[in-house]
């Protein structure tokens, strides 16, 4: 397989990646039914009781209340999931959600992890283009170079 060398194989393969990203995140699942639209819900809500886990897995009594509070909005059809999260987070006044929100400042615990990895990535990426730079600058070994060796190997073994 070639290597991809030239900038623009570099663009269409990032051009492709991106296309197929978007596609994949902006496909629609299609209507839910209101069974699905409690389990979506319930599974993004911690137990306030459990440790890591949601309110759709837990069996105790304060997710069986919550759950039926998501029951009940969700059969109203008057909300969307994210107020119905809302309402949740009001009525039970605990930190809900077992995944950070996509915006504010739950987006940094998203991004500053990626962050990270990129700056990361392009400190190696410099840092070994600098030493093999460096490399490139040292001369190939002079006889008087070859001749200190040979002196000092010579006075080295026994």
């Amino acid at each position: 397989m070639k290597r991809l060398k030239s900038p623009a194989g570099w663009a269409l393969l990032v051009l492709v990646v991106a296309g197929l990203l978007a596609v994949g995140i902006t496909r629609d699942q299609g209507p839910q039914s209101p069974q699905d639209r409690v389990a979506s819900i319930s599974r993004r809500i911690a137990c306030p009781v459990c440790d890591g886990e949601s309110v759709f897995e837990s069996r105790n009594n304060a997710s069986a209340t919550i759950r039926t509070a998501i029951e009940s909005r969700v059969a109203s059809g008057q909300q969307s999931d994210d107020q119905i999260i809302g309402f949740v987070e009001q009525r039970f006044s605990a930190q809900v959600l077992l995944v950070p929100r996509g915006s504010g400042l739950d987006a940094l615990v998203w991004a500053l992890p990626a962050a990270a990895v990129v700056i990361a990535g392009a400190a190696l990426f410099v840092t070994f283009r600098r030493w093999r730079d460096e490399s490139r600058l040292i001369d190939d070994p002079t006889e008087e170079d070859r001749r200190l060796v040979a002196v000092a190997l010579d006075e080295e073994s026994p």
